[in-house]
C-alpha cells in the first residue's frame, strides 16, 4: 500500500492542477481567480475532512486535489504586488477576503460533510477531523 499512496496523491494533484488552470482561464479579474480557488478548495477540504472517507480518498482529494487546486503562493504574490503598486487598500481587502472566505469555506465544508455523512442509528460517529 505504501507505493500506491503517492499515486493517489499524484492523480488528485493532476486533477487539481487542471481544474486550477481552467478556473484561471475563465475568471479574468486580477486576484479573483485565486480567491475563487482558495475558497472552493477550502470548502472541498472541509467536506473531505468531515466525511468518513478512506485514507486513500482523503489523500487523493485533500493532499492531492486541494493541494494543487488552491494556491497560497499566488495569493501572497498578488497581495504583495498590489501593495507595491500603491494599492494598499486593495491588498488589505484581498488578504482579509481570502482568509475570511477560506475559513468560512472549510467551516461550511465541514458542516456539509457532517450532514451528508451522518452515521446510521447504532453506528459509531465518524472521526471529527483528519489530516489528509
Amino acid at each position: 500500500m505504501a507505493v500506491v499512496i503517492p499515486l493517489f496523491v499524484a492523480v488528485g494533484g493532476a486533477a487539481g492542477a487542471v481544474c486550477r488552470h481552467l478556473v484561471s482561464e475563465r475568471v479574468e479579474r486580477a486576484t479573483a481567480d485565486t480567491l475563487a480557488v482558495n475558497t472552493l478548495g477550502s470548502l472541498i477540504l472541509g467536506v473531505v475532512l468531515a466525511a468518513p472517507v478512506g485514507d486513500a480518498a482523503a489523500l487523493a482529494l485533500g493532499t492531492g486535489f486541494c493541494g494543487a487546486f488552491t494556491t497560497f503562493s499566488s495569493f501572497a504574490f498578488e497581495t504583495v504586488r498590489l501593495a507595491e503598486d500603491g494599492f494598499v487598500r486593495a491588498a488589505t481587502r484581498n488578504a482579509v477576503a481570502t482568509l475570511a472566505l477560506a475559513l468560512l469555506g472549510v467551516t461550511v465544508g465541514g458542516l456539509l460533510g457532517g450532514l451528508f455523512c451522518r452515521p446510521r442509528r447504532g453506528a459509531g460517529a465518524p472521526p471529527r477531523s483528519r489530516r489528509p
